[in-house]
């Protein structure tokens, strides 16, 4: 999954999260795979984060995309019994705005969770994954105090009151890898045929190599609930979270 590109698709969902509807022609339709689409703004799913959901609408017509499917070409996978839009055809594409934006507010959530736990604690990710709204977060982390759960909570909220900007930025990976603490899970999950590092920076709190989509500010999250802290094993804690409405 590359950075502006995945096979012949333009990827417009990291060059602008806040995308919503655009216009884009089919280069390929097929009953098995799905659509391809020379410009996208549907995020493909990774890192955690689950893909978008949307519409394509094209000659009067509402084709649902619940799913992708990514390989040489990156496939958006349509609402089972919708018609598939021919090759060729001009359609406008449409992101389901109340579940992308969650999901943004969620990844940045765990973003902030992350530095927290690093920044204070000093433990590395094993493991995450979202839900628009809520999340889990795992953490190499043998020995918690019995207020832990309390700190982090009152933690992760300071520091989304504290406003802070989320910026965005692409480096060769040979400068990416050198920022000190860049790789944030206890196994570099970069692939090794990236030549382009995507970091997000949450300034002043947390800098990683990410592919997801986040919001411009930590104000933006919203309250962080945290439900729950959990063993899962002699030194891995998980860490449930959920974000109010």
């Amino acid at each position: 999954m590359g950075v502006t590109h995945h096979g012949r698709t333009h990827r417009l969902d990291l060059a602008d999260p806040t995308l919503r509807e655009w216009t884009c022609r089919v280069l390929a339709a097929d009953p098995e795979q799905g659509v391809v689409l020379d410009r996208s703004a549907f995020y493909p799913g990774g890192g955690g984060q689950p893909p978008d959901h949307g519409v394509l609408l094209w000659q009067g017509v509402q084709t649902r995309i619940v799913g992708t499917r990514k390989g040489d070409d990156l496939w958006l996978v349509p609402a089972d019994g919708d018609p598939l839009p021919p090759v060729g055809t001009e359609v406008t594409g449409a992101v389901e705005d109340t579940r992308r934006t969650m999901l943004m507010r969620t990844h940045s959530g765990l973003h902030v969770l992350c530095g927290v736990v690093f920044r204070d604690f000093g433990a590395l990710v094993t493991g995450g994954n979202m839900e628009p709204g809520e999340a889990r977060m795992d953490f190499n982390l043998p020995e918690v105090p019995p207020d832990f759960k309390t700190r982090i909570e009152e933690l992760v909220n300071a520091e989304v009151a504290a406003d802070r900007s989320v910026a965005v930025r692409v480096l060769p990976r040979a400068d990416a890898l050198a920022l000190p603490d860049i790789i944030r899970t206890q196994s570099n999950l970069i692939p090794p045929d990236e030549q382009e590092v995507r970091i997000v920076d949450i300034v002043g709190l947390d800098v990683q190599a990410d592919g997801g989509t986040h919001v411009a500010s930590t104000a933006q999250i919203g309250k962080v609930q945290v439900v729950k802290v959990e063993s899962k094993g002699r030194a891995n804690r998980r860490v449930r979270v959920r974000l109010a409405d």
